[in-house]
């Protein structure tokens, strides 16, 4: 049987001297890994080599958890141009695909995770100076990805004694041992705390914030989030060192 859905490529890697096996993310069906036959001949059925980003409409076929789905047609679209002129906001949609990757399941549909994904990288900015509003981009993703997944992180209160969060709390700290933010008072119990300022506090306890939120918060939320994304996967990301060496 065939099926036809929206999807976007978060990874592909070579089976053959002709074929790939990718993987996809797709709106109605979820993450799936597909064999791509002949997709490195020169006259490929889908205009080349699948490449991580490449977006549009796929075909596939024998789709099941045990065994790889058969992709039978795709029809690439070119969304993500844009990315390729700026290497920071390249690597952003990088760091976006893996997390997906790694922490969705397969076949498990998140239609609108997807939808958010996708907005995500059309939102990218293409000029390198841009790099605050990319990084922005990227936490807000990553945020949304956590909360579709049932694993955000307790950022509007202690994540220990409850006490709601305020600026006015003379220090604040984030403990992935205690899935959040935690207050002075129970910080002594957690030995893994980070230690944040109040700016990036505040921009974890109201995303609003992100939007006038100066570069080097935006790094140190960045640098808990990736933090926190180590502990949850049990090793760092790969792609986060590609982010934290410029931040």
């Amino acid at each position: 049987m065939l099926s036809k859905d929206t999807a976007i490529c978060i990874r592909a890697i070579d089976y053959s001297e002709t074929s790939q096996i990718v993987t996809f993310f797709t709106r109605e069906n979820g993450k799936l890994s597909a064999i791509a036959k002949g997709s490195k001949r020169p006259k490929s059925p889908f205009d080349g080599p699948i490449e991580i980003l490449a977006f549009g409409s796929i075909v596939f076929s024998n789709s099941t958890k045990e065994k790889l789905a058969t992709l039978t047609e795709f029809q690439q679209e070119p969304a993500f141009v844009h990315l390729t002129g700026n290497l920071f906001a390249l690597h952003c949609a990088y760091f976006g695909a893996e997390l997906v990757g790694r922490l969705t399941d397969d076949y498990d549909p998140h239609p609108e995770l997807f939808d958010t994904f996708l907005q995500f990288l059309k939102q990218i900015p293409d000029k390198s100076h841009e790099k605050r509003d990319a990084l922005s981009l990227l936490i807000l993703f990553q945020l949304a990805l956590l909360k579709e997944i049932g694993l955000m992180p307790t950022l509007a209160h202690c994540a220990n004694c409850r006490n709601p969060y305020s600026a006015d709390w003379p220090q604040v700290y984030f403990s992935t041992s205690a899935n959040g933010l935690i207050c002075r008072d129970c910080e002594p119990s957690f030995h893994d705390k980070m230690r944040l300022t109040k700016s990036a506090a505040t921009c974890l306890a109201d995303l609003k914030a992100l939007a006038g939120a100066q570069e080097r918060t935006l790094n140190e939320v960045e640098k808990v989030l990736v933090n926190y994304f180590t502990d949850l996967l049990h090793r760092p990301p790969r792609m986060a060192k590609y982010i934290l060496t410029n931040t």
